[in-house]
């Protein structure tokens, strides 16, 4: 299931995956989310499509 909201999403990453949600990996994360030359950006987009990219971003930058 891909997680349509903030706390959907925070629970699959803290609950499910066990990474915490921290500023530190919320700072990596946006890093690569927001390059959008990165390798593992471009294949996030093709697996998850656009609009869950930005709902990502929007949501790193939350935390």
């Amino acid at each position: 299931m891909i997680p349509v909201t903030f706390d959907e999403w925070r629970k699959c990453i803290e609950h499910d995956c066990n990474i915490p949600l921290t500023k530190a990996f919320a700072q990596k994360r946006l890093a690569v989310y927001q390059d959008r030359k990165n390798k593992e950006t471009q294949k996030f987009v093709s697996l998850y499509g656009e609009q869950h990219l930005q709902n990502i971003i929007r949501w790193l930058k939350r935390i």
